[in-house]
């Protein structure tokens, strides 16, 4: 198990500049971003000791993190 945040742009390296476009210009994918900002950051803190959590709580967390992932994708993948 990583104890690495999980960030965007490692994510999704072939699209580093349309990353920053859409979060210039596409006010849905600022909100998709911040949120999966925020879940990754919890889970950060919990997968280094920082919060505890339950099992279950974490994998909610984890798959609440893939549906944003997915949702982030779909966005990259329109503005390609």
């Amino acid at each position: 198990m990583s104890h690495t945040p999980h960030e965007l742009a490692d994510e999704f390296p072939h699209a580093r500049e349309i990353l920053h476009q859409l979060k210039l210009q596409n006010g849905h994918f600022q909100n998709l971003s911040e949120q999966y900002h925020e879940t990754n950051r919890e889970i950060h803190r919990i997968e280094a000791g920082v919060d505890a959590a339950s099992d279950a709580r974490s994998e909610d967390l984890k798959k609440q993190r893939l549906s944003l992932l997915d949702q982030i994708g779909d966005i990259i993948t329109a503005a390609a």
